[in-house]
Parts: C-alpha cells; structure tokens; sequence
C-alpha cells in the first residue's frame, strides 16, 4: 500500500500513510505487529527497510539464520519457514516523518479477523509500545507479548533487546 494520499494539496500538506498487508500462512506460531511502517520501509515497499532498524538484526539468533545477508524476500521466506508472521495495528494514518508519537487520524487493522484465520498462532509479539497501546484490546485467547522497538528511534543498543526477542523461540517448536 504505502502512501495513501497527499492532505492539503500541493508539495505540502500532511501525508496519509498505509501499513503493508500481513506476511502470513497456516502454519505461522507467532505474529509479531508493529505500529506502521515507517518512510524508509514505505518507500522501499518493504517491512523494516530503515538501515538502522534493528528488526532483522534481532530475529536472526531466534530464527537461526543471517537475516540481514539476505534479500528480502528471502527472509519473509526464512521467517514464514519459521513460523512468524508480520504486519502493523495502524492501517492507516497522518503522520508527517516516522515517529509514531506523530501519529493522527490512525485507523487500525483487523487484527483480530486475521488472528482467527492463523490456527496454530500461540503468542502475538508486538513490535514497540506504540503498537502494544493499539492492539491489545484486539487480541484473545492468544498470549501477547510487549517487545522493545526495533526502531532506530529506539536508542537502546541490540544487546539490551535481544534477550527481549529471544523470548520469542519457545512459541516456533510445534
């Protein structure tokens, strides 16, 4: 999806922007949502596309695979083969920049109908606290886990994240 539309007309105005659909099959486990892509990704018509996010960095010892060695569509590969799923809370939304404190006019996902067409999902893991605020009332009967933000916003260093993310690795074995 990306970018919506452009508000108030012209070069300047408020940009509406739009999350990308869900990377998800029968047999994802865990379904990790972020809040909205941010410009980088939009751009590049990617989840996590920003250099400095750290998103690809973290998965990679849960998933036990280089995920930043590969192309992207190798590591949604390498993801699905694992059993994670991706997508946002936020469908759309006015946000001038990325930061979701910047976020307005925010319409949310379906988050629960997609939940109730994955059957063997045991843990949504939201992707920073933004995205934990606007979807956890779209969750249940499933367990949610709150993960530090991958986004370079988020100044904390991978090695302070990481054992966050690790907790992922028991809800992948079948």
């Amino acid at each position: 999806m990306g970018v919506v539309e452009r508000l108030g007309g012209g070069t300047g105005g408020v940009i509406r922007k739009a999350s990308f659909p869900p990377v998800v099959d029968l047999s994802t486990r865990v379904l990790i949502l972020g809040s909205l892509p941010g410009d980088a990704s939009l751009a590049a018509g990617r989840y996590y596309a920003h250099p400095q996010n750290q998103f690809w960095r973290l998965l990679s010892p849960v998933v036990g695979v280089e995920l930043p060695a590969l192309d992207y569509l190798d590591r949604l590969a390498a993801l699905r083969a694992a059993g994670i799923g991706l997508w946002d809370v936020v469908q759309c939304a006015t946000r001038p920049g990325s930061s979701d404190a910047a976020m307005r006019d925010v319409t949310v996902n379906d988050v629960a109908a997609l939940i109730a067409t994955l059957p063997e999902l045991r843990l949504v893991a939201f992707n920073g606290g933004t995205a934990a605020k606007a979807g956890r009332g779209m969750v249940h009967a499933v367990e949610t886990l709150v993960l530090p933000s991958s986004s370079p916003l988020h100044t904390v260093g991978v090695a302070a994240k990481q054992p966050a993310w690790e907790s992922i690795r028991p809800y992948l074995t079948r």
